[in-house]
């Protein structure tokens, strides 16, 4: 796929973010609806989402292909997790701002936006290997993130049991041992899982509205983080992989294009929960988000 067949399928995209950011201004959506919206995707169509991405798979990767799936995924957080130690430093500010540049740093917006990217780019098939690498992510960014962004004050066990993890221990279950539901149920979870990836697209346009424009363009360090986030990890990513021989390379043009992604909207949630640097956090992923609709057609046209 060429840079402009990227570029367009971006713009579709594009399209979507830019209809939940003109609800907002129109009064369509506000802040409650947004966590509203927010609450259903995370806690029930997005779980339906992932189950389906298996059930409905009739050529599922063999158990080894999955594995090779996860080490890639392994590598991906390991690495994800040395710039969490060696940017925030860097780019300096206060307690709070380092918190919200970690956060970034650690993760990208795999679901709400890396997924349709996945599908526009590799086609349907590309979901189930996106979900698989990004299985860590529910994990991680509801255990970790919290302690990033706001001390872990609040943060709570049962966090690291939520549907989409859940939904995502299930998926690799049933991939494993080729378990198979009833037709209705498979139907059932693929027609709700499907509103998952417009309804989340125009989720982050609506977020998106609620910040100043002005205020999101003047910081240098959202902009340095913004090119370290969008094109100094991925194409490090893209390199590690490439030195290790990764067999397919589906799985490694997935890998690569998810680091890519702009900083995840769960972010702002999150500072919202415990008590992080809001004002940085909506810089960051207002920045990342815009700069993305150039970088990934880039970094796809290196990778098709």
């Amino acid at each position: 796929m060429s840079f402009i067949d990227t570029f367009e399928e971006m713009l579709v995209l594009l399209f979507a973010i830019a209809a939940g950011y003109a609800a907002n201004k129109l009064g369509y959506l506000n802040s409650e609806t947004n966590h509203r919206i927010s609450s259903l995707l995370l806690n029930l169509v997005m779980p339906a989402m992932i189950v389906a991405s298996v059930l409905t798979n009739d050529d599922l990767p063999s158990v080894a292909e999955i594995l090779s799936v996860l080490g890639v995924a392994a590598i991906y957080y390991a690495m994800a997790f040395l710039f969490v130690l060696a940017v925030p430093g860097l780019l300096g500010g206060t307690r709070e701002q380092i918190g919200v540049w970690r956060y970034a740093m650690a993760f990208s917006n795999v679901g709400f936006i890396g997924y349709p990217v996945a599908v526009a780019l590799y086609g349907p098939e590309a979901l189930f290997y996106a979900v698989m690498l990004v299985l860590p992510f529910n994990l991680l960014s509801f255990t970790l993130g919290p302690l990033m962004l706001g001390g872990g004050v609040r943060f709570r066990w049962r966090q690291m049991f939520s549907p989409c993890v859940v939904a995502s221990i299930l998926s690799l279950v049933l991939a494993v041992t080729r378990l198979r539901a009833p037709a209705v149920i498979t139907e059932s979870l693929d027609f709700l899982g499907n509103i998952t990836i417009p309804l989340s697209l125009v989720l982050v346009g609506s977020i998106l509205a609620g910040q100043s424009a002005r205020e999101m363009l003047g910081s240098f360090r959202v902009w340095a983080l913004a090119g370290v986030r969008l094109i100094v990890m991925p194409l490090v990513l893209y390199v590690i992989l490439g030195a290790i021989k990764i067999a397919d390379p589906m799985v490694m043009g997935i890998a690569v294009v998810q680091m890519g992604m702009p900083v995840a909207v769960n972010g702002s949630l999150l500072c919202m929960e415990y008590g992080g640097d809001i004002q940085a956090m909506a810089q960051t992923t207002f920045l990342t988000t815009l700069v993305s609709i150039v970088t990934i057609p880039l970094l796809a046209a290196v990778l098709l």
